[in-house]
């Protein structure tokens, strides 16, 4: 992600047959930021197809699940397609400091991460935005890549040059034991 844009949603599954999709909100103001023709840009992987940018046909509450559909995307098999993109906004159309709760990426990359005790296990080196839950991608001490459920049960504390995580026993030898 560059660092002048800001995540507002990632698109999940297709729903129904009109090129709707489900999608995991990362913002506050989704009545905002998904009125028709709103205008998104996106990002996908790198030739996965997915136009730049989505216009926005339609947004709607369905059962606590947000829908959306776009102009440039017909049906089903459009939608599908779309799966794992990252909608985004420029920074600048961001609410100012201290509107929004939450941490933007860019925040959380280069931040040490340290135990209860205050010993640094690593650094954070992304942000996975995940269907249920975020995670942060931690590079620990001994080189070993490790992902951590980003909750306030595990990491309670995020300062301006460190975060606390509080790992369940044994989480970080998961990923030891992967690359053995």
């Amino acid at each position: 992600m560059s660092g002048d844009r800001i995540v507002v949603a990632r698109i999940g599954k297709p729903h129904g047959l009109r090129g709707e999709v489900t999608v995991q909100l990362h913002t506050d103001e989704p009545e905002r930021r998904f009125a028709p023709g709103e205008v998104l840009e996106t990002e996908a992987a790198p030739g996965s197809g997915v136009p730049r940018r989505l216009t926005i046909r339609s947004a709607r509450n369905h059962n606590g699940v947000w829908l959306l559909a776009f102009e440039e995307i017909p049906d089903r098999t459009g939608a599908e397609g779309l799966r794992g993109t990252r909608l985004v906004i420029e920074a600048s159309a961001a609410p100012p400091e201290g509107d929004e709760e939450g941490f933007l990426e860019d925040d959380l990359v280069g931040l040490e991460a340290r135990d209860l005790g205050g010993a640094v296990i690593g650094v954070v080196t992304g942000l996975d935005l995940g269907p249920a839950q975020d995670r942060l991608v931690i590079r620990l001490s001994d080189g070993v890549t490790a992902q951590v459920p980003f909750v306030e049960a595990i990491v309670p504390t995020v300062e301006a040059d460190h975060v606390v995580i509080d790992a369940p026993p044994g989480l970080f030898d998961l990923y030891r034991d992967a690359g053995a």
